[in-house]
């Protein structure tokens, strides 16, 4: 889920722990540690990766969410089909777009506005430090006039607005 090689691991309820522990044994060795939520949170953001509760909830389509791609049209009706197909032809009302803080700043988090100048424009959805990118970085949903790779945004920070920039998805590509 967080983008980078994993492997899940099924057992019974009793193996948990000594298996837990053998594993962070075996690695430790190899610089293995145990990340938790917030370790998942940052990867998953550098990715672009949504989250229900974050980029998905009841109120944003899959279209808003930038995932039309795993709505089929073409095998029959569904509940919401109409609502979908129009909100693709005429274009969704929200867009979720990647950003990237170029002012040294705090992170930005879930809930924060987002700004064009003096017009509240969007809110954050994820928003973390990336430290493999050393800066702020996030998911927000804008205005689509506003989703264009380099628009120039500001996200308030603590009563504060500081600049970002709208980035392609992902945030952050592996090097080959």
């Amino acid at each position: 889920y967080t983008g980078e090689d994993g492997f899940e691991i099924i057992t019974h309820n009793e193996n948990v722990v000594d298996v837990w522990n053998d594993l962070l044994a075996a690695g430790k060795p190899h610089g293995l540690k145990a990340a938790g939520l917030g370790a998942r949170d940052t990867l998953r953001t550098e990715v672009c990766y949504p989250l229900y509760g974050h980029e998905l909830d009841d109120k944003t389509s899959p279209i808003e969410a930038g995932l039309g791609v795993f709505v089929s049209f073409e095998k029959g009706k569904f509940i919401g089909h109409d609502a979908l197909l129009e909100q693709k032809q005429i274009g969704p009302k929200k867009r979720c777009v990647a950003f990237k803080m170029t002012d040294k700043c705090a992170p930005p988090r879930p809930g924060y506005t987002v700004w064009n100048g003096e017009e509240q424009v969007g809110q954050v959805v994820s928003g973390t430090l990336s430290p493999t990118l050393n800066a702020g970085i996030g998911l927000a949903y804008v205005r689509p006039d506003l989703a264009k790779k380099d628009t120039v945004i500001q996200i308030d920070i603590r009563g504060k607005k500081f600049a970002a920039q709208v980035v392609a998805k992902p945030i952050y590509r592996k090097a080959v």
